[in-house]
């Protein structure tokens, strides 16, 4: 039995059994191969190290009260992998190859999967990088995806409740027509130093960023989708360098479910004072409840209040009611594992 204090994970890498991996070469994809060792071995002049061939997603996994194990959003998730080997020129990952490591690695490490009920659960890590040796700008020729677990819990500490953030002016996260609509690890370099500033001393749970263009509009947060809320409308921002979010598009689904009117558009910074709640969305975070949201640099301050609003209330446990088996999967979202 594992010795693990469910109930009080974090967010992190807890080393467990098992990864799968499988390699690109010669102008198409091998074998399935499991591996124990946390280490890979790339050619230092591979070109995930020099140019940037890197992607991944993240998704998770849930011990339900049926006893059955649900992962949410799987054909999602792959759809994502796809469309960013498409913007950073590496091969695509068949949704069925994708499907069917996600099943294996989970099954190898069912030890780590927390028990239903302790508010945590099994993080899927897909990574695919360029192996081929390459000096010179160009596409590799040789590729390695891979996927490991890690149990976790909440991204956020103290899990659903409403959190501080502040908007940073004096750094952009991504540029529109950029690289900010594909999931790949240079979007979250470039926002580390402007979340260590504007997070310093933790007052704040995280940063968010305006359009790079005009500084007038919301982007998204460092790590998450932003949305608004009032007259029963849900309204998250449409821009080309958003990571356009699954638990987003899974949110919105479930606000028209529940009779909001939804709407995507641009959220000039100003329209935050209109707002009845607002949130943050995302894998990891689910749904963050937002607080407040300060703007030292124009000495403004949008609060939304200090516990979660009921849209927000009824939105998360909806869908982690769907996450967990409790509700009815009626999107036909989770991929069962008996």
């Amino acid at each position: 039995m594992n010795n693990i204090d469910w109930k009080n994970l974090p967010f992190g890498y807890m080393k467990t059994d098992y990864n799968v991996r499988c390699y690109y070469r010669d102008g198409k994809w091998g074998q399935v191969e499991t591996s124990s060792s946390e280490e890979i071995s790339i050619h230092m002049a591979a070109t995930c190290l020099h140019y940037g061939q890197e992607a991944f997603e993240g998704l998770k996994a849930f011990r339900c009260k049926d006893g059955k194990i649900r992962i949410f959003r799987l054909e999602e998730n792959a759809a994502r992998l796809q469309s960013t080997c498409r913007g950073i020129m590496m091969p695509e990952l068949p949704t069925e190859l994708f499907r069917e490591m996600c099943i294996k690695v989970i099954k190898m490490n069912e030890r780590f999967l927390p028990p239903y009920g302790e508010g945590a659960s099994l993080y899927l890590r897909p990574l695919l990088i360029g192996t081929g040796a390459q000096v010179g700008v160009k596409p590799a020729n040789e590729y390695l995806f891979m996927i490991f677990v890690t149990p976790v819990g909440p991204y956020f500490k103290g899990g659903f409740m409403a959190n501080p953030y502040v908007v940073t002016r004096k750094y952009d996260r991504s540029a529109p027509l950029g690289t900010g609509v594909y999931k790949v690890g240079g979007n979250y370099a470039a926002s580390l130093r402007a979340h260590t500033e504007a997070c310093a001393g933790g007052q704040y749970a995280c940063e968010f960023y305006l359009d790079a263009k005009e500084k007038k509009y919301i982007d998204e947060a460092g790590a998450a989708n932003f949305f608004g809320i009032k007259n029963d409308t849900y309204i998250t921002p449409e821009s080309t360098s958003i990571l356009p979010s699954i638990t987003n598009k899974s949110l919105m689904q479930l606000a028209q479910d529940m009779g909001m009117k939804v709407e995507r558009r641009p959220i000039a910074i100003e329209e935050l004072e209109s707002f009845e709640e607002a949130g943050a969305c995302g894998t990891a975070a689910v749904i963050s409840p937002i607080e407040r949201v300060d703007d030292p640099e124009m000495g403004k301050s949008y609060n939304f209040g200090k516990e979660p609003g009921p849209w927000s209330k009824k939105l998360y446990e909806r869908l982690r009611g769907i996450q967990l088996g409790e509700c009815e999967d009626t999107h036909n979202w989770n991929t069962v594992i008996d």
